[in-house]
């Protein structure tokens, strides 16, 4: 019995949640031709419909688990979690860029359109079965994500990050392809069940080798781990606000899955090799993460080093190994897209036309103009700083015990070590907003409602999930269960 060359209908509903959302996607492209400016609140509905759907899909299963394609693109527990998270807080970016961008006439249509392919090529690259479904997934994602950085043409700031983000984007993309290209040229085969399979009769090892380091060093870019971690900083200050939340938290889950898929899936027989690279990016990251957001007075490149420490934080669970330390790392990366997304939240929603809440001096005396938001304000920075019962506390956690069950005792130590170092900078914020006086003339209240109420459930959230995160790693941990 010879096996069919094209797929059934059956055979490809694995794949249903990514065709709709990008049918979805063309859909928009082309009604938003017919829609002018004043009423493209109908389009940006629209998206988040479309988003919200795809995300009942996806937990209710439709389509069922599986692979297609020969082994191309996989639909497992571990993809339908990462997927989920991810137009979720996609879902929340649009929310939050509405009122910015409007109020700036920085919201055309490709906006939402870019949104949805970019979410789109974050559920390929979680679901990656093989080397050409990782790159088409990363690419798809990365080529969104400089088009919006890019948004603001008329300033000089974004233009010059877009144009950073686009060559050492290109040029990360670049070290992992040619990883990619040694390690097929060492197993013969492109799928990474295979590659796996493969590994143990490689007559060339020292090939093997060499793609794996290139492959770290690619995934290490996008995930912005130092030393790699040299655009994070410019694009997330250039970029528009809503723009940087957006990439600063669904990629980065979208970046875990690609190195789990890669390096777990693919090349997990040389664990004992990328796992110490692994782990000596994560000291590297934590103490530069840390020691230089300490000097930052910009709040938007004080998270973006923050976020380099909280991906060494992510690569303990990984540097770990074993089911314990994927959940630990799984978990983290949904705790760190929950909370990147309040932090770059409460930029925006204190931000108004012609004030970018952008310094830290610029939420100076806020407890004293508003209370409710200085509050909301310190539950996201605790949040970030690991202080309990918030849910940053528990992911911490959860990736140093991973840590020492990898026998990886000095990298859990200086993991601590540098947690309370990056609580300082945590605590500054909190410390202006209740200690010093106010500066300059209190802007009105946000007229609308919509922003600081989505504000006001993400940051309270954040100490609900830490209440009650025990579900939130169950399911983690099914996701990696045998």
């Amino acid at each position: 019995m010879t096996t069919p060359l094209l797929p059934s209908t059956a055979d490809l509903l694995p794949l249903l949640p990514e065709v709709t959302l990008v049918a979805g996607a063309f859909v928009l492209l082309i009604l938003d031709l017919f829609v002018d400016n004043r009423r493209r609140i109908v389009t940006h509905a629209l998206t988040l419909l479309l988003l919200a759907g795809v995300l009942w899909m996806i937990a209710a299963g439709c389509g069922g688990q599986g692979t297609v394609f020969n082994g191309m693109f996989v639909r497992d527990t571990l993809a339908d979690v990462a997927k989920v998270v991810i137009l979720l807080v996609s879902g929340l970016s649009l929310v939050y860029a509405w009122p910015y961008l409007r109020e700036r006439n920085l919201y055309p249509g490709e906006v939402p359109v870019l949104v949805l392919f970019a979410t789109a090529g974050m559920m390929v690259l979680v679901s990656a079965g093989s080397l050409v479904m990782a790159y088409l997934g990363l690419e798809l994602l990365a080529l969104c994500s400089y088009a919006l950085v890019a948004l603001n043409r008329d300033d000089g700031l974004s233009t010059e990050a877009a144009m950073k983000y686009i060559v050492l984007g290109s040029l990360a993309s670049g070290l992992l392809l040619y990883g990619m290209s040694l390690i097929y040229g060492a197993t013969g085969t492109l799928r990474l069940d295979a590659i796996h399979s493969a590994i143990a009769n490689a007559p060339d090892r020292a090939l093997l080798l060499t793609g794996v380091v290139f492959l770290v060093a690619g995934i290490a870019f996008k995930l912005g781990a130092a030393p790699f971690h040299m655009w994070l900083p410019d694009v997330y200050q250039g970029a528009p606000t809503p723009i940087t939340l957006f990439i600063s938290a669904g990629p980065k889950l979208a970046a875990f899955g690609m190195a789990y898929r890669l390096l777990e899936g693919g090349v997990g027989p040389l664990s004992e090799q990328w796992q110490l690279l692994l782990a000596g990016l994560a000291a590297v990251s934590l103490v530069i993460g840390n020691v230089v957001a300490i000097a930052q007075t910009n709040l938007k490149r004080m998270l973006a080093y923050s976020t380099v420490s909280h991906i060494g934080f992510l690569l303990l669970g990984l540097a770990g190994g074993g089911a314990t330390g994927y959940a630990a790392s799984l978990f983290y990366g949904i705790s760190y897209a929950l909370m990147s997304v309040a932090s770059f939240g409460a930029i925006v929603v204190l931000s108004r036309q012609g004030f970018e809440a952008e310094q830290i001096d610029d939420f100076k005396g806020l407890n004293a103009r508003s209370p409710w938001q200085a509050g909301l304000v310190l539950c996201v920075m605790a949040s970030l700083a690991g202080v309990p019962p918030f849910l940053g506390f528990w992911a911490k956690l959860a990736v140093l015990r991973a840590a020492l069950g990898g026998d990886l005792v000095w990298l859990a130590i200086l993991g601590v070590v540098c947690a309370v170092v990056g609580a300082f900078y945590y605590l500054r914020v909190i410390k202006v907003m209740y200690f010093d006086e106010p500066v300059g003339e209190a802007h009105p209240p946000r007229a609308g409602r919509v922003l600081p109420v989505v504000f006001g459930i993400n940051a309270l959230g954040l100490l609900a999930l830490g209440l009650w995160w025990n579900p939130i790693m169950a399911w983690c941990v099914k996701a990696f269960a045998a």
